[in-house]
This record gives structure tokens, C-alpha cells and sequence, in this order.
């Protein structure tokens, strides 16, 4: 299917061990943000659980001793702190972007967001144009901290809409009603805020074709310059999924979700939104949000938070899940490193023929090996790679291929 929801894993991979001090590899700090430099923030609270949520966020009541949002705050900027002392002489030339997701980023007070995004501009350098984007449940905003945060520095807001039903969102465990997302939208705009985007979920049990209609409607006339639409991906160990193993609520369907994505493309692209990775849609060049492209195209980032992800110089590591033990490693001098692994060639290569391949971009043939140059054939040949971009010597999804995604990068790698 075209789109997974992303976000920050509720289960971490294996690794190596991280040094006690968070060091690198000489190798990974020659050139530290060559390629972009960016920076996540992963907010782990959220004030409940959705059914179909398996990130690594928790409730009030299920945090445990140790960890509050009052000191959060500080125990990022305690992060930073090591994280600048690692790069040391080799600090990046700029901080390109910010991202603060979760969770529920603004739970946290506006001030507490300021001060983090305060302390990466002092620790790093902002750009003079850096994108700063929070997420943002649209429950959790009001017109008052929008303005707070958009005086903060904050740029561009992503709100989690989901649809527009009231049924879907029932299903979905979201609480806030089918209106709220689309009025916090134009509350931002009003704040000043130069980008906000909408994010959609289709595909959920019980969403009818008119349902997913009426959330584009809605997504449309809302005004936002950009969309994300995700189909819906059934995580083990959710409530979502435990409902349908008892045979309460139907698995998704593969083939509506396919005519989902279909309406999505119609519905945005007439309204002047072109995609520009399978899952997203921009009103211009200037609405993509930049912090992802950084992911996609093999950039730097630094991730501060529990279980957040970093990758410098082809290095990759993870901090421990709960927000008790990240506090408490930092509280100690340690740094909050779980595991990390090196990419090797192969691995590398790997990641960007699935990453790139995805964009509207596309992906230079000449990166393809003998195996994938044959694998691009024949996905030409099958109407799945556009054939004047191939001919100009790229890979690029047609509207079919971007449904058969993950099957065209299969037969591109060896």
C-alpha cells in the first residue's frame, strides 16, 4: 500500500552498545550535515491512548515514578548538552530543520516547547530559514498557544486529523470531534503560522467511501498547503488489533485502501496539492516539509527524546523507550543511547533506492545495479516507472507504481 503511518516505533531493533558517553566514529564526524543538518524531538505523552496507537508515548497513568512533563523540558536540553559535546569540533554548519513530534508535543506548556527549540538555536544555530514544525493533536491547541508558539519561532504546525467522520474517529479512539482539526487549521493561519498540514488515516473499519470523501472535502476547503494520508496499518499488541482478532471490526482491505489513495490523488491534486512523496502531498515547493525530505534523501539528524532515532556520518543509534530511564541516564552523565549500528555500503544503498524511489524525484538509473537496471525494465515495461523520466535517465513512479511501491523496490535491489 502507498502509505504506512510513521512515526516513532513502540518496539526498538537491536544493536550495538552506544559508549557510555555517546561517542561516535571518527569516520561518522568529517562531515556533519554536509548533506543537511536536522533536529527531532520526540514528545512522549499523550492524555490517552488511540486504539490503533503502537508509538512509543504513554499516559499520565502509565509513566510511573520518575518522569513528568513539569521537568521534561529539561531533560532534553540535558540531551543537547551531550549531544554537543559529542560533535564537539565537528558541529554541523546549521541547523536545517526541527521536528517535534510524539505523543502529543503540545501538552507540553508553549513556554517548554520555546525553550527547547531556544537551546538548539544556542547549542547549533538556527538557519535563517530553518524549518520548525510541532505536531500537534487539535484538541490540544488553542488560539491563544498557537500564537505563543508561532512568537516561539515554530514555522509549521502538522495536525493530526485522521477523518472527518464521527464513526472513524470512534473506531480510531480519537477524541476530538469531526470539526475540531479543520478549525484548529485555520487558527493557525491566523497565528501566523507559514505552513500547516492535515494528517489523514483511510482505510479503518467502517469508513465508507463517502466518509473519506467528505475528510478530503474538508482537508480542501480548510486551506492547508499540505496533506498526509496514510492507509491504516493494524500494529500487534494494539486495542485495534486485539478488536479484530475477537471478530469485532473487519481487517482492513488492501483493495480499499488502493481506491482510497485514488480518490486522495484526484480529490488534492484538483485542488492544487501535488504529491511529492507517495504519502504526501505540498501546495508548492516551499510547503514539503523539509525535516522529511533530510530522512529521505540521507541527511544528518540528532533525535532527543526516549526511544528517539539519530543518524550521523552513516551511523545510526536509538535511546532507551521509557522516559524514567532517559531521565535517568542523563541524570547520571550516560548518555541515553540503547544501541546503534554502522551502515554498511550495501545497507546504505539499500535504504536510499526505498527512500528515493518514493519522491516525485525519483531515483538516478545509474545507482541501480545490473539486477535493478532489469528490475526498472520490466517495472517500465508493466506501467509502474514513467517512461519520459526513465528516458531521461530516472526512475519515477507513475500513479500505478505509486500503488505497487514496495513491489517496484523489491525487484530494484539485488
Amino acid at each position: 500500500m502507498p502509505g504506512t503511518l510513521v512515526a516513532m516505533p513502540g518496539v526498538l531493533p537491536d544493536g550495538e552498545t552506544v559508549p557510555v558517553d555517546g561517542s561516535l566514529p571518527a569516520t561518522a564526524t568529517t562531515a556533519v550535515g554536509a548533506r543537511g543538518f536536522g533536529v527531532y524531538v520526540h514528545v512522549p505523552f499523550c492524555a490517552s491512548r488511540c486504539g490503533y496507537c503502537d508509538f512509543n508515548t504513554y499516559t499520565a497513568s502509565e509513566l510511573g515514578g520518575g518522569a513528568s512533563r513539569e521537568g521534561y523540558a529539561d531533560t532534553v536540553l540535558a540531551e543537547l548538552a551531550l549531544a554537543s559535546r559529542v560533535l564537539g569540533d565537528s558541529p554541523p554548519p546549521r541547523v536545517d530543520t526541527v521536528f517535534v513530534g510524539g505523543g502529543t508535543p503540545t501538552l507540553l506548556p508553549a513556554d517548554d516547547l520555546a525553550r527547547i527549540l531556544d537551546g538548539i538555536d544556542r547549542t547549533w544555530g538556527l538557519a535563517a530559514d530553518a524549518e520548525v514544525t510541532t505536531e500537534a493533536n487539535p484538541e490540544s491547541v488553542t488560539p491563544e498557544s498557537l500564537k505563543l508558539l508561532r512568537a516561539a519561532g515554530y514555522t509549521r504546525i502538522s495536525l493530526g486529523m485522521q477523518s472527518a467522520s464521527p464513526g472513524v474517529l470512534a473506531i480510531l479512539d480519537r477524541k476530538h470531534s469531526a470539526g475540531r482539526a479543520t478549525a484548529a487549521a485555520l487558527e493557525a493561519r491566523d497565528a501566523g503560522f507559514e505552513h500547516v498540514n492535515l494528517d489523514l488515516i483511510y482505510g479503518t473499519p467502517g469508513e465508507r467511501t463517502e466518509d473519506f470523501a467528505a475528510s478530503l472535502e474538508q482537508v480542501v476547503a480548510a486551506g492547508v498547503d499540505h496533506v498526509s494520508a496514510y492507509a491504516l496499518i493494524v500494529e500487534d499488541g494494539t486495542r485495534l488489533a486485539a478488536r479484530m482478532r475477537r471478530g469485532e471490526l473487519a481487517y482492513p482491505s488492501d483493495d480499499v485502501a488502493a481506491d482510497r489513495y485514488l480518490a486522495a490523488e484526484a480529490a488534492l491534486d484538483a485542488a492544487g496539492l501535488s504529491w511529492y512523496e507517495v504519502s504526501n502531498w505540498a501546495r508548492t515547493d516551499d510547503a514539503r516539509c523539509r525535516h522529511n525530505l533530510l530522512y529521505w534523501t540521507g541527511a544528518d539528524w540528532w533525535g532527543l527524546g526516549p526511544g528517539a532515532h539519530s543518524h550521523v556520518g552513516g551511523v545510526r543509534w536509538w535511546n532507551v523507550k521509557h522516559p524514567s530511564a532517559y531521565a535517568q541516564r542523563l541524570a547520571a552523565g550516560a548518555s541515553p543511547g540503547l544501541a546503534r549500528e554502522v551502515l554498511t555500503g550495501d545497507e546504505a544503498h539499500m535504504e536510499d533506492v526505498m527512500l528515493r524511489l518514493r519522491l516525485a524525484s525519483g531515483l538516478p538509473l545509474a545507482v541501480l545495479d545490473a539486477t535493478g537496471r532489469a528490475g526498472a525494465e520490466r517495472a517500465l515495461a508493466d506501467g509502474l516507472l514513467a517512461a519520459d523520466e526513465y528516458a531521461a535517465g530516472r526512475a519515477v513512479l507513475t500513479l500505478r507504481g505509486r500503488l505497487l511501491a514496495d513491489a517496484v523496490v523489491r525487484d530494484l535491489l539485488p
